[in-house]
């Protein structure tokens, strides 16, 4: 019963990126549960890989979920691909979600790695969350 809200989570993440006036105003719409197919943007966010593990105890169910948000740019240096990461975290990190199954108990920033990712020097910025949800059912 622990991943019951890992769908519910992932939504929220999805809307309250998208709904931040920040973000669209670096990104516009191109934020993404999936890595985008076909004419890929020059830069884009997508919500990535999660690991999830049980955090059940004697007063109910719950679980640790660790999730990426990930930035990609093919913009010169690292500048815009910072900036975007700078208010995906300012827009999660220990702040309220409304889930449709469960609460967020707590939602922190644990790390990023930014990198170069192909030989045309596309920058890729991955995010890194650990949220602990209890289930309400």
């Amino acid at each position: 019963m622990s991943y019951a809200m890992s769908a519910s989570l992932q939504e929220a993440v999805y809307d309250r990126l998208v709904s931040d006036e920040v973000l669209s105003g670096l990104v516009g719409n191109d934020i993404y549960d999936a890595v985008p197919t076909g004419t890929v943007p020059e830069t884009y966010v997508s919500i990535g890989e999660e690991r999830v593990r049980d955090a059940s105890d004697q007063t109910g169910n719950g679980a640790i979920h660790r999730f990426t948000v990930t930035v990609v740019s093919i913009q010169p240096g690292f500048a815009k691909a910072k900036a975007i990461g700078a208010v995906i975290s300012d827009t999660l990190h220990d702040k309220p979600l409304e889930l449709s199954r469960g609460r967020v108990v707590s939602l922190r920033f644990e790390r990023a790695d930014a990198s170069r990712i192909d030989s045309r020097a596309t920058r890729q910025i991955i995010l890194r969350f650990r949220a602990r949800v209890d289930d309400d059912a």
